[in-house]
């Protein structure tokens, strides 16, 4: 993507975290141009109960609700994805709540099974997708210093489960909080609650003002894991967009009730 100066508004930045931060873009550009990842969704179905046929693909599907069924013939031109070998005859798999399986290949075409809020689906993964094959990059804010903030991070206990809505209206979902992240940003006190991944890094999902306006509405930023004493570098221009942003296909977190920022956060990425 295209760098310019940055505006002689915004403060001075470090020439070492702005090169940090143009390879973080690259990095994250780059995947999400990957092969069959989220910019090549084209459909979210319902698996019925009974065997019957779905959009874009063949076969015939279906779900007792512990596993989903796939009935195809070696004409219909499945492949399974992992092992190459052709579809023929009726064959089931069985996921988790919230696991998904490439599971199938037809054409250009990966099927992804899924389960989301108890009920099985598939999403289609399309390689001449337009979304998929001319993107170029996501627009983002200019790198601006002023939205790196020191936070403190307060764990609780033990985690706590928070239901949440996400961007499918059928789905409901779960924010497992590890705690909360504590900090000052333009003159307000915040307190948000966070995620821990397996490496001990946290991620926020927020709301903040430019939602709906130059950025989707909710976005999401992480970091590393924090420091013995609890700190942790809080970098705004990192923040970015979940798949439902680029397609509307997905079934991503929404932010919990008091992640909200009631300022303009111009950092990070834009709408696509």
């Amino acid at each position: 993507m295209t760098e310019t100066a940055p505006p002689a508004s915004l403060p001075a930045a470090d020439p070492a975290a702005v090169e940090r931060w143009r390879r973080f873009r690259k990095h994250r550009d780059a995947a999400l141009a990957s092969d069959f990842g989220w910019l090549t969704l084209t459909s979210l179905q319902w698996l019925p109960e009974q065997p019957g046929p779905l959009e874009l693909v063949p076969g015939l599907w279906s779900t007792d609700r512990k596993t989903a069924t796939l009935t195809a013939s070696a004409e219909d031109g499945f492949v399974f994805v992992e092992s190459g070998e052709q579809v023929d005859g009726t064959y089931s798999a069985e996921l988790a709540d919230e696991e998904s399986l490439n599971w199938v290949r037809y054409r250009s075409i990966v099927v992804e099974l899924a389960v989301r809020g108890g009920r099985y689906a598939i999403r289609t993964r399309d390689a001449q997708s337009p979304t998929f094959t001319d993107f170029e990059h996501v627009p983002t804010y200019e790198y601006d210093p002023s939205f790196v903030v020191q936070a403190s991070f307060e764990r609780y206990p033990e985690p706590r489960d928070i239901p949440i809505g996400t961007a499918n209206p059928l789905v409901e979902g779960v924010h497992r909080a590890a705690g909360e992240l504590v900090f000052e940003l333009k003159g307000h006190h915040y307190r948000l609650t966070a995620e821990e991944d397996k490496l001990g890094g946290l991620t926020v999902t927020f709301h903040d003002e430019t939602n709906g306006d130059t950025t989707d509405e909710w976005r999401k930023v992480s970091t590393a894991k924090p420091r013995p004493d609890g700190t942790v570098e809080l970098d705004f221009n990192r923040a970015i967009n979940y798949p439902s942003a680029f397609s509307p296909y997905g079934t991503c977190p929404m932010p919990t009730r008091n992640n909200s920022l009631g300022v303009r956060i111009e950092a990070g990425e834009k709408t696509p």
